[in-house]
């Protein structure tokens, strides 16, 4: 029998051959045992100590951070032959004495929260998805959906903490915006950060305006809480107020002269009703502001890292979490420009404009305009 494809099928319909793929599939859990790996190193404090310590034996290591000598010891020669940490033999050739680095580049990746190229959280993210498999399972057999709550404090601090180096740069992406700036500038200015999370892109509103006042909105209490205790850290607690709250809560808390909602609207089951209540919190003129996934315009496959990164979001965490409301209208994470100006004008929006805010991490920002 021919295995010969008719000239009609694009050569990009063949595919790669089974050795081909076989590959690929190998590469994908190699990365994906990384991935897990370094959630242990994460959350037992293993790469932490050898930032703030140095380099450590196994049996330094397991003392430092009161683990067990024999996991510390299989973990440190799978990061060592995976190449994140560097490995040196001992002077006697003994195995206990070998000695184990991470290199200044991986610690900024891993530990460094401040730094844009911190990725440490995202392993949790990943690695909360493993607990509620059954749920996810039976929601794509059935529908319905697994909440951020159901997802647990895992996904929740990894969604924080990997957002907050980019939301501390929020005030230098708006010095490029001079109708921003002069709105964010102003003595007594009141703003909306719709689905605040942790709070961090409040906090590093008002820290950078000294006169703004923030009144951030969330529907997931633990994060409240959180964000309530990160704004006491950072000294913002009497300009910067979070409350419990829906877009139905929205409009009681206004007139705001500006609203913001920082990559949540692709989560929300009601996006248009909290579009038109952002619009209607605001003063007339008043900016209403979407940071939201730089997806592409269209699908395209195959695609690029970004997308191929957002479809893994959206099918773990965002879709999940959107379709565990109902109603819900199911958006996920890969929420194109036309699916946002189709809710914008459902909510009484003319039309959107995307901001001149570039290389700005994975995220797009959007005006609404009424």
């Amino acid at each position: 029998m021919s295995t010969t494809l008719p000239d009609t099928v694009p050569a990009t319909a063949v595919g790669p051959s089974a050795e081909e793929f076989a590959d690929r599939m190998l590469a994908a859990v190699l990365a994906a045992t990384e991935v897990l790996a370094a959630y242990l190193g994460d959350r037992l404090g293993w790469y932490r100590s050898l930032v703030a310590d140095g380099p450590a034996t196994v049996a330094e290591l397991a003392d430092r951070t009161s683990t067990h000598p024999r996991y510390v010891r299989e973990w440190l020669e799978q990061q060592a032959v995976a190449g994140i940490l560097l490995m040196e033999e001992g002077e006697d050739g003994v195995p206990a004495s070998r000695r184990f680095t991470l290199p200044a580049g991986a610690a900024e990746v891993l530990t460094d929260e401040r730094s844009l190229a911190y990725l440490g959280p995202l392993p949790r993210l990943f690695a909360a998805t493993g607990r509620v498999m059954p749920e996810l399972l039976d929601a794509y057999r059935h529908g319905g959906g697994v909440s951020w709550e159901q997802l647990g404090a895992d996904a929740r601090e990894a969604q924080a903490d990997l957002n907050r180096p980019w939301f501390d740069q929020l005030p230098d992406a708006f010095a490029g915006v001079p109708q921003l700036q002069s709105v964010l500038s102003k003595p007594g200015t009141r703003i909306a950060d719709v689905g605040m999370g942790a709070g961090w892109s409040s906090i590093a509103l008002a820290r950078e305006y000294p006169g703004l006042q923030v009144d951030g909105f969330d529907i997931d209490e633990p994060s409240i809480q959180l964000a309530r205790e990160n704004a006491e850290r950072a000294g913002v607690a009497d300009r910067v107020r979070f409350h419990n709250a829906d877009a139905d809560g929205l409009a009681a808390h206004g007139p705001f002269d500006a609203a913001f909602a920082f990559e949540c609207i692709h989560d929300m089951p009601r996006p248009v009703d909290v579009l038109a209540a952002m619009r209607r919190a605001v003063h007339p003129g008043g900016a209403v502001i979407v940071m939201d996934e730089a997806v592409g315009e269209t699908l395209v496959a195959p695609g690029g890292d970004v997308e191929r990164l957002m479809y893994g979001y959206s099918l773990f965490c965002c879709l999940p979490d959107g379709l565990s409301h109902s109603p819900s209208v199911g958006t996920g994470t890969v929420m194109r420009p036309g699916v946002l100006r189709d809710y914008a004008r459902a909510a009484g929006f003319d039309d959107i404009e995307i901001l001149p805010i570039e290389d700005f991490g994975f995220f797009r920002f959007y005006s609404l305009v009424s």
